[in-house]
């Protein structure tokens, strides 16, 4: 088994965490129907899930900080994204 580069699994952690805040944006943005918002958060979603996959595809064991970048990215982003259960979307206009 290769060793393990610390910066390497710290940069991937760090790209899936980005790219799961990533989607919940475009997520969101697609919920509320903002097509340039979601347009936008879609391209730099496959920008950084690209740099993750390259980046892991050397050694399989950097999957493991993939899977814990993404689950914290999706964490820190539904609490920031946090409404009250039936309020509006976020990004949706105001009534």
């Amino acid at each position: 088994m290769a060793a393990i580069d610390p910066l390497t699994a710290g940069a991937v952690f760090i790209a899936t965490a980005a790219t799961d805040a990533v989607y919940v944006m475009f997520t969101s943005a697609v919920i509320a129907r903002k097509r340039v918002p979601a347009a936008n958060w879609s391209a730099v979603w496959y920008l950084l899930s690209s740099y993750a996959v390259i980046s892991y595809t050397e050694n399989a064991f950097y999957v493991a900080f993939a899977a814990l970048g993404s689950w914290a990215g999706a964490y820190a982003s539904l609490t920031f994204l946090h409404r009250p259960p039936g309020g509006p979307p976020v990004g949706a206009a105001p009534e």
